[in-house]
């Protein structure tokens, strides 16, 4: 093995390119533009560190996507309070 292959560090892209306003990740990756736009001329270790940040961030994201999901649901439901029915 190389030296050059022993630094290598698959890029976390799956395919699904769509950033978060909220957030400024990949819905799909959980990179940032311009973790995105750099991945290529990282170092090992850089591309390394950013896939320790990402399981930390995917959480984080999905954590958000499923409070916006149920506060969007609320909104939705009747509110007795306000004099609405079922």
């Amino acid at each position: 093995m190389t030296a050059l292959q022993a630094d290598t560090v698959p890029s976390p892209c799956i395919n699904i390119c769509r950033m978060d306003a909220a957030t400024g990740w990949c819905e799909g990756c959980q990179r940032t533009l311009q973790e995105i736009s750099t991945w290529s001329g990282m170092s090992g270790a850089d591309k390394r560190a950013i896939w320790q940040a990402l399981a930390a961030r995917r959480e984080s994201w999905l954590r958000l996507r499923t409070d916006l999901h149920v506060d969007a649901a609320h909104q939705d439901a009747p509110n007795p309070a306000k004099g609405d029915s079922a």
